[in-house]
């Protein structure tokens, strides 16, 4: 298991939203074969998201038969009333959206005393820069290229912006997050996330689909 995010390497992330929802843990058990060490796990509202997902419950179920890197985003209008649910279920790490009208920076801060990784998320009509105060707080900033709720939905290339510029500021200020993308990534546009400064592709629908899923991490590694 991934104890600590790693530099310089990339990284795929199967989203188990794109799982078979009746059977998540044969879909834990499909990415853990395929030899991912990363799972991608969506917690959805329904209100700040039109959809809802799972919540503490199964994410602690799940963490009993896995030593899978739990990387859980939260897409919560008040995710600071829930995040220590998470952190007890078997979180690894926990990324925040930047939208919502609540206590960001203190949250952020409050995530990394319970020992786990944070991140900060941002939806495709946010203006990037809107994250710019947390940058030196978290481990991961998560750029979502279609908008968050469902998923199958097709790959935003305008997002990409967002990813080079964030990559220009990691660079300038020697920072040490990861880029994730999550939406609609594949095995056709994977390389234009990692050419634009992306490391860590959340792939649903393209993972869970794929014919071969250690076949197509092999390829996703190779980029």
């Amino acid at each position: 298991m991934i104890r600590s995010l790693p530099k310089d390497s990339i990284l795929l992330a199967p989203s188990l939203l794109a799982a078979d929802q009746s059977a998540l843990g044969e879909g834990v058990k499909l990415a853990k074969s395929a030899g991912v060490d990363y799972l991608h796990l969506d917690i959805m509202d329904g209100h700040f998201v039109p959809n809802i997902s799972f919540g503490p419950d199964v994410v602690r179920s799940l963490r009993k038969h896995t030593d899978l890197f739990f990387d859980v985003h939260l897409m919560l209008s008040n995710p600071h009333e829930h995040y220590e649910n998470f952190v007890s279920a078997g979180a690894n790490l926990i990324t925040i959206h930047v939208e919502p009208d609540y206590p960001i920076e203190a949250t952020i801060k409050a995530i990394k005393e319970k020992g786990i990784f944070t991140g900060i998320a941002l939806n495709p009509e946010t203006d990037v820069k809107l994250v710019l105060p947390y940058l030196e707080l978290v481990d991961l900033v998560l750029v979502m290229t279609v908008q968050p709720g469902f998923g199958g939905q097709k790959f935003m290339t305008s997002c990409l912006d967002k990813v080079r510029f964030l990559k220009e500021k990691q660079v300038e200020a020697n920072l040490n997050y990861r880029i994730e993308v999550d939406g609609g990534v594949n095995l056709e546009n994977a390389n234009m996330c990692v050419d634009a400064g992306a490391d860590t592709l959340v792939c649903g629908t393209s993972f869970y689909q794929s014919k071969d899923p250690s076949a197509f991490h092999r390829q996703i590694l190779s980029l």
